[in-house]
């Protein structure tokens, strides 16, 4: 028992011993954590206020900068301010002056005014009693003398000038009547043209009726799609076998056509699938173009023309005036101004490179106010044509001033290809307007008993009594009449004016 004491005895002694030990080991470790953790925290501190001062140097540098230039703005808006105040102030005061000076001209004015208003008045007095001497010795009135001499001087006017007209015209056609009839006939005997016609509308033909509703869709919603995409309107009636695509754009009508041709042979209709079709139509129809107008350009043995351009003139292709097309009427045009230009001994390649782009300005977009001539001149100078083609495409409707041979050799040209029969449809009611027109211009002048506007209005045809209009007063009639439709009416082509004055003698014999 006692050893078991003594036993139970030191182990407590010892578990006591060990405690204040290792209490004493945690206080020491306690104290040197918090040491350790203050020194940090004052490195720490020490660290942030160094950071704060930099960043606060910075911000004040900036600032300081910012605050520099606004007062550099300023001051240069100041140092402006005046110098507008400095401006304005003279501006004022040479104003002032000005009015200053106007008022002493005014006043000027006046009194020269009323200065010639005495003169004026005097001179009147002296014309009223010359007048009324002058009435006194010839024994007519002022209106009357007047009269008497407008008729004879008109008469005499009339007569001179028919003469020296009549010797004019005479002139002129002994000695460039035949050369130039020679040159043109030979022009157009040389080339040969399609007849072509104008459509707004494409007819594109069906296997059956079925595809008609699988084109227009649940409640419509392919048919929108298909217009929305393309800009062309579908037309589904009761046509047996055909749907009608309607557009203004040739080139819209195409990609519409097309797109509708790959859906119904694919049969997958639906808006997704239409838009998707209609985008690489779209690209197909584009390299249809760039490459109608290389092949164009290489028939015609044109080179150096600017890609821009070679797109244009693939665009020709899908559109077209009064009924012509329009690539095969600068096509024509080009051949015609060559071989005009060759039998006047010019450079056939200009005048052909010319008489291609003269109607460049039809199918461009940009600019839709100006003229198509004026438009396609600023083509040609953008894409660096040379200075006589550009005068010749802005000139071919004399918009500008013609400043080189080619211009009047594109614009007959032009004209020609314009006015052959069958190269250009006019609608109807346009065409019948133009003759009746005509027909009422004639009727319009003393004299004219009948006017009939014959071989499709190419020719007037007047006839006038015998009684009222004599042998002379029908060459200035003829002329008269001929000034006015050029002046006044829109026509391809030319107007012959034919006047016809015939006297009858009738009896009857009973």
């Amino acid at each position: 028992m006692i050893e078991v004491l003594l036993i139970l005895i030191g182990f407590i002694c010892g578990a006591g011993v060990s405690y204040l030990l290792w209490n004493a080991l945690l206080k020491k470790k306690k104290n040197q954590i918090i040491e350790n953790a203050h020194h940090e925290a004052e490195v720490l501190l020490k660290r942030k206020e160094l950071e704060a001062k930099e960043k606060f140097l910075q911000l004040k540098s900036e600032h300081e900068k910012y605050v520099n230039e606004k007062n550099s703005k300023l001051s240069q808006m100041e140092a402006k301010l005046l110098q507008k105040e400095t401006l304005l102030n003279q501006k004022i005061e040479e104003a002032n002056r000005m009015k200053n000076e106007a008022e002493k001209a005014h006043q000027n004015y006046l009194q020269q005014l009323e200065a010639l208003k005495k003169k004026d008045e005097e001179v009147t007095k002296l014309k009223l009693e010359q007048l009324e001497r002058l009435q006194a010795i010839s024994g007519l009135t002022v209106e009357e003398a007047k009269q008497q001499l407008i008729e004879n001087i008109k008469a005499e006017a009339k007569t001179q000038a028919m003469q020296y007209f009549n010797e004019i015209m005479e002139e002129a056609k002994l000695n460039a009547n035949k050369e130039a009839k020679k040159i043109i006939i030979q022009t157009i005997q040389r080339v040969a043209a399609e007849t072509t016609i104008e459509n707004s509308i494409t007819v594109f033909s069906i296997d059956n009726e079925e595809i008609k509703g699988r084109i227009i869709g649940r409640e419509g919603r392919n048919i929108r799609a298909f217009e929305a995409a393309t800009g062309v309107e579908l037309i589904i009636d009761d046509t047996p076998d055909a749907i009608v695509l309607s557009a203004f754009d040739p080139i819209r009508r195409e990609v519409a056509r097309l797109a509708l041709q790959q859906l119904v042979a694919d049969g997958r209709i639906h808006p997704a699938r239409i838009e998707e079709v209609v985008e690489k139509v779209k690209e197909q129809v584009e390299e249809e173009i760039i490459e109608t107008g290389k092949r164009t350009c290489i028939d015609l043995g044109i080179h150096g023309i600017h890609t821009e351009l070679i797109k244009l003139i693939g665009k020709m292709k899908y559109r077209s005036s009064y009924g012509q097309n329009l690539l095969q009427h600068s096509r024509e045009v080009a051949n015609l101004c060559a071989i005009m230009a060759a039998e006047l001994g010019l450079n056939p390649k200009i005048a052909k490179r010319a008489g291609l782009l003269h109607d460049i300005g039809k199918v461009s977009d940009d600019n839709p106010e100006l003229p198509h001539a004026l438009l396609g001149m600023q083509l040609a100078e953008k894409y660096k044509e040379r200075p006589e083609i550009c005068n010749a495409i802005g000139a071919h409707h004399e918009e500008i001033e013609m400043n080189s041979l080619i211009a009047p050799i594109v614009q007959i040209c032009d004209a020609i290809s314009g006015a052959r029969p069958g190269a250009r449809r006019e609608v109807t009611e346009a065409y019948i307007k133009r003759i009746k027109e005509l027909e009422q211009l004639a009727l319009s002048y003393p004299g004219v008993s009948k006017a009939y506007a014959i071989q499709a209005g190419r020719e007037l045809r007047v006839l006038v009594s015998s009684e009222q209009v004599d042998d002379k007063q029908i060459e200035f009639l003829s002329s008269e009449i001929a000034r006015r439709i050029q002046e006044e009416m829109t026509y391809p082509g030319q107007i012959k004016v034919v006047v016809v004055r015939e006297s009858r003698a009738v009896s009857i014999a009973k």
